[in-house]
């Protein structure tokens, strides 16, 4: 995973915890077919893309009770 991309995904997902739960599940997503809902020229690793969709406000959560 990329330094950067992590950083940024932190300031929208603070708590480190929630953010490793986002992106497990978000790249589970993707492996079973998913499509990205964001458009690279590189290519990036799943955990990167889950990240990117993270920090372009593409993907939310919510907290359970």
């Amino acid at each position: 995973m990329r330094d950067d991309y992590i950083k940024e995904a932190q300031k929208v997902i603070t708590d480190p915890n929630i953010l490793v739960n986002v992106v497990s599940r978000r790249v589970k997503q993707l492996r079973h077919g998913n499509r990205p809902l964001v458009e690279s020229l590189e290519k990036l690793n799943l955990e990167d893309i889950a990240l990117r969709e993270i920090i372009e406000g593409k993907i939310s959560y919510e907290i359970g009770e």
